[in-house]
């Protein structure tokens, strides 16, 4: 997808503050963090969102779960961190590229919605 923010990152024609790349996924620093620890982990397929997931996908997701767990602990979030992945329009996905939020800190993070 030539025209993918995500998958030209994943190339190497765009910069990004890389943390973690192997076969499958890249992890780079969000570049407007909404936390202290910031952090997108992508598979380096396109897979345009989390609703287009077909079994052909498991190991690079189940790899994305792994690495981000991993690179949050790394990162000091020891004491905990939230995951997110936002899906489509009602899910307000801004990229149409499946992508893993990682966010955390020192401090509790607010809540996700409203009560």
């Amino acid at each position: 997808m030539s025209g993918c923010i995500f998958c030209r990152i994943a190339a190497g024609e765009i910069p990004a503050r890389k943390i973690f790349e192997d076969e499958h996924v890249l992890a780079f620093h969000d570049i407007q963090p909404q936390a202290p620890v910031h952090i997108l982990v992508i598979p380096k397929a396109h897979i345009p969102s989390m609703a287009e997931l077909t079994a052909e996908h498991e190991a690079a997701m189940g790899r994305a779960m792994v690495v981000a767990g991993r690179l949050a602990r790394e990162q000091g979030c020891a004491d905990g961190f939230r995951t997110i992945v936002n899906t489509g329009r009602v899910g307000l996905q801004e990229v149409y590229h499946l992508h893993v939020h990682v966010l955390g800190g020192p401090d509790p993070l607010p809540p996700m919605l409203k009560r």
